[in-house]
């Protein structure tokens, strides 16, 4: 267990980490799919021998396969859903389907979509996204990690063109702790097939053209040859939500 470990300490172990699997990366490479999900595997048995109760896995109800992956591979791990108020209710219907599978904490924003409302305006998604994130997703996610000495994301390098160079394990500069990414290698057909493969509960608003999910008010169906991430927060000058940068 890591409790001990100062902050010193515990970036050498993501280091050392982050060079070990990089190395198994490399060597993995003509292994393909089969290959790729087996690292992550070894990735989250890592994190949960290394941290115990010190790591949480942070989902969106978005990253199915992730949950799914803990599930198989590390079910005592800690799982928790930002839950914004804003969800689709197709979203609210997976985190349940998973609280039979994981231990799910729900963490909630400290101002309900009212007071938000009366203390900062109607409709803050539309007028200053930035904020409203901040509110409803940074906030809660810093105290859902408090205490903890890493985190475990749902990231891919194909997400976003921010992500591109993420590895299996890093640094979370911002917060000091390690942060780990074990499906980050992973490109659409790769989950796909897991998806297929494994039976996993989807989110039902894949089947709408919604291949990255969000908040309702800040997300919509891609149409054909968009980009994926084409639907969240379109027509505003934003890629992120914050949790990541």
């Amino acid at each position: 267990m890591t409790t001990t470990l100062t902050t010193d300490e515990l970036r050498a172990l993501a280091d050392e980490a982050a060079a070990r699997f990089a190395q198994l990366e490399a060597e993995q490479r003509h292994a393909g799919h089969l290959g790729r999900v087996e690292l992550s595997r070894q990735v989250l048995a890592w994190a949960a021998e290394s941290f115990g109760d010190d790591v949480t896995v942070a989902s969106s109800m978005g990253d199915e396969v992730l949950v799914e992956l803990v599930a198989q591979s590390a079910p005592a791990l800690d799982v928790f859903f930002l839950d914004t108020g804003f969800h689709f209710p197709e979203t609210l219907r997976t985190r349940d389907h998973y609280t039979d599978r994981v231990r799910i904490r729900t963490v909630l924003p400290l101002l309900t979509v009212d007071e938000q409302a009366a203390e900062h305006g109607d409709r803050l998604f539309d007028r200053d996204p930035d904020r409203c994130c901040a509110i409803r997703k940074v906030e809660p996610l810093n105290r859902a990690l408090t205490g903890r000495s890493a985190w475990v994301t749902g990231m891919r390098r194909v997400d976003a063109p921010t992500r591109t160079d993420i590895g299996l394990v890093g640094w979370d500069e911002r917060r000091q702790m390690v942060k780990i990414n074990p499906i980050a290698a992973w490109d659409d057909d790769d989950v796909d097939r897991f998806a297929f493969e494994e039976d996993v509960f989807l989110n039902p608003l894949r089947e709408k053209g919604y291949p990255s999910i969000g908040c309702a008010p800040c997300t919509r169906p891609v149409a054909p040859g968009e980009d994926a991430r084409a639907g969240r927060w379109a027509g505003k000058n934003k890629t992120e939500c914050g949790l990541h940068t």
